[in-house]
């Protein structure tokens, strides 16, 4: 048994898990609320202010329809657990049950699926008419000592159980009094943790929701505050400027303001060779809705891009050419042939994006329109706001992208495929061919190939199958 915020996580402050479920959960306004009482929490002590900011954050949600615990709060917590204490949690064999002082809506989803534990005991929140009323249930130390009993089963309470916690934690001592031995973390101890590396997740994180891109501590809060005006200012004159002015002038105004990019392609005139030959088909992962703008400008060729989910709004005001697919094989295929006739397309088969380093499964009817396939890397790494949302509003994609105030897009433009691996010239299946652009992709990304689609992505994060 161990206390999670105490034995698990690096960072002695919860606050910036409430801070998240305030933004994400209730808007700017309810997290702009909770950032103006930080210094009110603080002084009312630990206790009081966890009660605090449980009622801005929770009071008004709809119980069923809070997802965020799910979707966006297992990201920041990995990157928040130390390596040390996650060893030292490991070590210990048998059942592992997580303690917190969070309320467990919270913290169920990270500890139960991401960290493979069996059993949670956290606060219940009160809820009248399938809303949050922003309460916490009291519970008394006999019925957390009841709990925990029927957990590990009668017969062992009283010898098998070892517990791990922090010497600054004292609501521990009500649930691991039952311990036989009890293993006490400093927070000096805690200060020289290091994060837990990627590859000992007991469970990888492909998918997230969310905006906010960073840590929101108090200050990291303070400085997106006061930068959301500029940013909304900045919004516009860069969208002004994107879309009225050619990318001669377009582009140095863009890398000024914070917009960077960086091409590498083996054969810088290539594509204008191969434009004089017939439509190219460029085939790239998927980080943002700019993947397509970023490698027409980087090409310096107008470039049609087709997508599978795009606001009608994005649409409109897209510097580039787009053409919707429609999900009927047939059609698309006919579609696709039809652009490619007329230049150069660039098609992103996993059909959603994916923030981590990972691909999704490459849909394969790319690979039997054509033999003209140039594979395409794309990273892309924002400072501040996430340009994409699974279960939010599409719309307002472009506007949080933009707001960023900085911005990086690498585009890696590969060899195109010999003929000996296309389905045309080299007899290969479509499978075969979008398997093999996949790994080429991620290997010049140093990302990893999977076999999920999108619409595994929405049925995890939104509950559908993310059709616009």
């Amino acid at each position: 048994m161990f206390h999670m915020e105490g034995a698990l996580l690096k960072s002695s402050s919860i606050f910036p898990y409430f801070f998240l479920v305030a933004f994400e959960g209730g808007g700017p306004l309810r997290a702009f609320i909770l950032f103006l009482l930080y210094p009110i929490i603080c002084l009312f002590g630990k206790e009081w202010g966890l009660k605090i900011m449980v009622f801005v954050c929770f009071v008004g949600l709809k119980e069923e329809s809070f997802s965020i615990g799910r979707t966006v709060l297992p990201k920041f917590f990995l990157e928040d657990v130390g390596n040390e204490g996650f060893d030292m949690v490991m070590k210990c064999g048998g059942r592992k049950i997580g303690v917190t002082d969070m309320p467990r809506v919270m913290v169920d989803c990270f500890l139960k699926d991401y960290m493979k534990v069996e059993a949670v005991i956290g606060r219940e929140l009160k809820v009248v008419c399938g809303h949050f009323i922003g309460l916490m249930k009291e519970k008394e130390e006999s019925s957390v000592y009841l709990e925990l009993k029927q957990i590990i089963g009668e017969e062992r309470m009283d010898s098998s159980v070892i517990g791990i916690g922090c010497f600054d934690n004292l609501i521990d001592h009500q649930l691991f009094s039952c311990c036989e031995v009890l293993y006490m973390v400093s927070e000096a101890e805690k200060k020289n943790w290091q994060a837990l590396p990627r590859g000992k997740y007991p469970r990888p994180l492909i998918f997230h929701d969310g905006r906010l891109a960073f840590w929101p501590t108090p200050i990291a809060t303070l400085f997106m505050f006061m930068w959301i005006p500029f940013g909304i200012f900045l919004l516009f004159v860069r969208a002004a400027v994107f879309l009225l002015s050619p990318y001669r002038f377009s582009m140095p105004f863009l890398w000024f303001t914070g917009f960077k990019g960086t091409l590498i392609s083996p054969f810088p005139d290539r594509a204008n060779d191969e434009q004089k030959r017939g439509g190219v088909l460029y085939v790239c992962n998927h980080r943002t809705l700019f993947d397509p703008i970023y490698l027409s400008v980087g090409l310096g060729q107008p470039l049609t891009a087709v997508t599978y989910s795009l606001s009608c709004v994005t649409e409109l005001f897209a510097p580039i050419k787009t053409v919707r697919l429609t999900r009927n094989r047939e059609k698309d295929s006919k579609l696709i042939e039809k652009q490619l006739k007329q230049g150069d397309l660039v098609i992103c088969p996993e059909g959603t994006t994916c923030r981590e380093p990972y691909l999704l499964r490459f849909s394969p009817l790319f690979a039997e329109i054509s033999d003209e396939i140039v594979p395409v890397a794309i990273d892309f790494q924002v400072s501040m706001f996430y340009g994409t949302t699974a279960s939010g509003y599409k719309i307002l994609d472009p506007v949080f992208l933009l707001m960023n105030p900085t911005s990086h897009c690498s585009v890696r433009v590969l060899e195109k495929l010999p003929k000996s691996f296309t389905c045309q010239g080299g007899g290969k299946s479509k499978f075969e061919v979008a398997n093999y652009v996949q790994s080429q992709i991620a290997k010049a990304l140093n990302f990893e190939c999977t076999s999920l689609t999108r619409k595994d992505k929405y049925m995890i994060l939104a509950g559908n199958e993310g059709i616009v």
